[in-house]
C-alpha cells in the first residue's frame, strides 16, 4: 500500500507541475499531516523539493497542544527539515474579529502559514486533506445551504489571498483516505498525535464526521464515493461555467476599486444559472470572498436584479448589494457611488407640466386612477391634497413628515438611517414639498396624508427621471 500512495504523490507533482518547488508543509501532528510530512521527506530527492515545515500551537488545548508543538519540532529534527513554530492567540482574534472558534482557528492558522511563506520565499502551502476531508467538506457545504460551486469541495490546488499575498494551497492527498494514512503511518512506525477536540460534537464539522455520514452509510454505503462523483460533475459544470462567466464579464461588469458595477440592461436576457454564476465570481473578486455566502444571499440578490432604485441587501463582512437605474453596485456602503444627482436650492414644479431641474426631467400629470408601476421614482398623490403648489428641495435638518404605512410623525433624517439609505445619499435625494409640509421622499415613500383612497376625484402622478 505504501507503494501504491508513493506513486500517487509522485504523479501529483509531475501532474502539477510542482516538481523542484519550495514548500511550506503544514503539519498539526496528526496521522494525515505526518503521513504526508513523511512522504514527502523520502521524496523530496526524486521530485526536487525544498521542504520546511511549519506548525501552529493554537493555545486551545493547554498542555495537549504544547506536547503536539514539541512532538513536531522533534519529527522534524529527526527527518533533517527546517520546521518554524508559531504561536496564535485563537480565543482573542475570534473575540476581535466576532468569529465562530473554528474559523477564528483556521484564519490564525493561514496567517501564521503565510508568514511563514514570506519568510523563506515561496506561495505554495502544503495541507494533508484526505479524501474523508473532501467528503465531509462537501456535506458541510450542502447542509450550510451552499450553491453549486460548494460541492466541488476540496480541489488539488486553490489559489488563496491571504493579505495581500497570493498563495496556492496544495493538496496532493485527495485520492487518499484517512484509513490509509493511519496504515502508512503504523507501517512506517512513525507515532503521530491524537488531537482529542476531534472528538467532541460542538464543531459542525466534527458532528457532521462522527454522526451524519455514519447515518447515511445507513442508507447507502457508498455514500463517500457517491458524493465524490457529485463533486466531479460539479466541478466540470463550474468550469463551463467559468467559460461562460469569462466572455459575460467585459460586456457587463466594471470594476473600480473595491465596488463592482453590473450594467442592468446588458443582464436582461442572461440566464439565471449564469447570472448566479456571475453574482459569485464578483463576489469573490472583493475582500471576504465566497466565506459565508450561501445559496440565500445569491438568490437574493438574483431576485434583488428586477427591483426598483435604492433597493438593498446586506452581505457578510459589510458588503452591500445595491439597486441602481441602471445599473447595480457591489461593495462596502461606503464606497458605493450615488445614484442621485446633486440638488442644490429649491425649485418649483410645472403642475400639469414638465420641469427640468440640474441632473432631473420631472413630469406631472393630473389622472383620475392610479396604475401599479414597479418604479420607485413614481408616485401617485390625492392633487386636491397637495395642490398645485409644489417644490423640489432636498433634506433639510428638522424636516418631518408621516411616512405611508406608519402610525406616526418621523424625523425624516431618522426614516433615512432606518431605510438604511447610506448616508452619503442623503443630501441627494430630492424631497417634494408642498405649502402644508413633505409629501414624497422621491425612491423612497410617500406621506401618508396625501395617498389616494376611495375619496379621491383627482390623482396627481409625479416621475422623477435622470436628466
Amino acid at each position: 500500500m505504501s507503494d501504491d500512495i508513493r506513486l500517487g504523490i509522485i504523479r501529483f507533482f509531475q501532474n502539477h507541475n510542482l516538481t523542484g518547488s519550495k514548500l511550506v508543509v503544514a503539519v498539526s501532528g496528526g496521522p494525515d499531516s505526518v503521513c504526508l510530512l513523511h512522504l514527502l521527506s523520502t521524496l523530496k530527492d526524486e521530485l526536487g523539493l525544498t521542504l520546511h515545515i511549519a506548525h501552529l500551537d493554537h493555545h486551545l488545548r493547554g498542555e495537549e497542544s504544547r506536547a503536539d508543538a514539541e512532538y513536531v519540532r522533534g519529527l522534524a529534527g529527526s527527518l533533517h527539515i527546517p520546521v518554524t513554530i508559531g504561536q496564535g492567540d485563537v480565543k482573542a482574534f475570534q473575540k476581535v474579529n466576532k468569529m465562530t472558534l473554528e474559523e477564528a482557528a483556521r484564519e490564525v492558522r493561514y496567517l501564521f502559514l503565510a508568514d511563514v511563506c514570506e519568510k523563506i520565499g515561496t506561495h505554495y502551502i502544503v495541507t494533508g486533506h484526505t479524501q474523508n476531508d473532501n467528503v465531509e467538506t462537501i456535506l458541510l457545504h450542502i447542509v450550510r445551504g451552499s450553491g453549486t460551486r460548494g460541492l466541488v469541495g476540496l480541489r488539488p490546488l486553490t489559489p488563496k489571498t491571504i493579505g495581500d499575498r497570493g498563495l496556492v494551497i496544495v493538496r496532493p492527498m485527495l485520492d487518499i483516505t484517512r484509513e490509509e494514512t493511519i496504515d502508512y503511518c503504523q507501517q512506517m512506525r512513525l507515532e503521530p498525535r491524537t488531537d482529542s477536540s476531534n472528538f467532541e460534537l460542538s464543531p459542525l464539522r466534527n458532528k457532521i464526521r462522527l454522526k451524519l455520514l455514519p447515518l447515511l452509510t445507513d442508507y447507502n454505503s457508498n455514500i463517500s464515493e457517491a458524493l465524490l462523483r457529485l463533486s466531479s460533475s460539479a466541478a466540470d459544470e463550474l468550469e463551463y461555467l467559468d467559460g461562460q462567466v469569462a466572455e459575460l464579464w467585459n460586456k457587463v461588469v466594471t470594476r473600480d476599486g473595491e465596488v463592482i458595477t453590473l450594467d442592468r440592461e446588458g443582464l436582461q436576457n442572461v440566464h439565471p444559472a449564469l447570472k448566479r454564476h456571475l453574482l459569485r465570481t464578483c463576489l469573490e473578486q472583493l475582500p471576504g470572498g465566497l466565506k459565508d455566502i450561501e445559496s440565500r444571499h445569491i438568490e437574493d440578490m438574483l431576485s434583488l436584479m428586477d427591483k426598483p432604485s435604492g433597493r438593498r441587501i446586506d452581505l457578510p463582512y459589510g458588503l452591500v448589494f445595491m439597486a441602481g437605474y441602471d445599473t447595480l453596485w457591489l461593495g462596502k456602503e461606503s464606497e458605493l457611488p450615488c445614484p442621485y444627482p446633486w440638488l442644490d436650492g429649491e425649485y418649483p414644479l410645472t403642475i400639469p407640466g414638465v420641469t427640468e431641474l440640474p441632473g432631473w426631467h420631472v413630469e406631472a400629470k393630473v389622472v383620475h386612477a392610479l396604475d401599479r408601476e414597479d418604479n420607485s421614482l413614481v408616485a401617485y398623490m390625492d392633487f386636491d391634497k397637495v395642490g398645485q403648489k409644489l417644490n423640489v428641495r432636498t433634506w433639510k435638518r428638522g424636516d418631518r413628515f408621516h411616512p405611508l404605512g406608519l402610525g406616526a410623525e418621523k424625523k425624516l433624517g431618522k426614516f433615512m438611517m432606518d431605510a438604511r439609505i447610506p448616508k452619503h445619499w442623503r443630501r441627494n435625494i430630492p424631497v417634494v414639498v408642498s405649502s402644508s409640509g413633505i409629501v414624497w421622499l422621491a425612491g423612497y415613500r410617500l406621506d401618508e396624508r396625501v395617498k389616494v383612497t376611495s375619496q379621491t376625484r383627482r390623482v396627481l402622478r409625479l416621475e422623477f427621471k435622470r436628466g
